[in-house]
């Protein structure tokens, strides 16, 4: 009876992130003014400029953004742009958590209040966005990005919209 109920369970879950993931695709990147963790300002017209870009939301409060974080190091290292949105935190935990595990953003965007974060149909973090060379989005993750989910989720929707990949 348990192994049925952890199946169940299981595809309940899988349908769940299943429907989560398809809110926001093939929609334009919502459109935003906000700050940056660098004393600067960002819009929604610097996304993608040309290329394929992932978008991750993380905040120093989550554990799980620790574990995808050498992942996307990894993937950055490979040139996958990447840009960083800073969910409901302060900048300064933000830029302590940076200094710790080290700022492989392109730049951040600041999402003290949630807003964006509630435009784009976030339920917390970690979760990535690719956006296509228009500012489309074309793919979104609730969860870890790790090398099993690289490689069998987003990997082929990046390369299909163009992304390049230094291998």
């Amino acid at each position: 009876m348990s192994v049925f109920f952890y199946f169940a369970l299981q595809m309940r879950e899988n349908r769940a992130v299943d429907e989560l993931t398809s809110v926001l695709v093939d929609k334009p990147f919502p459109d935003f003014q906000l700050p940056g963790l660098h004393n600067d300002f960002h819009t929604q017209a610097e996304l993608a400029q040309g290329q394929v870009t992932l978008v991750n939301v993380w905040g120093s409060w989550c554990p799980s953004c620790r574990d995808e974080h050498p992942y996307l190091t990894q993937l950055v290292e490979q040139g996958v742009p990447l840009v960083g949105m800073n969910y409901k935190d302060t900048p300064e935990a933000a830029l302590d958590w940076l200094d710790y595990f080290g700022d492989i953003y392109a730049y951040h965007i600041q999402d003290r209040d949630g807003r964006l974060g509630l435009n784009l149909g976030v339920y917390g973090a970690p979760e990535t966005f690719i956006v296509d060379k228009q500012g489309v989005i074309r793919y979104k993750r609730v969860g870890v990005v790790n090398e099993r989910v690289w490689e069998s989720e987003m990997k082929q929707v990046y390369l299909q919209y163009g992304g390049l990949i230094n291998e």
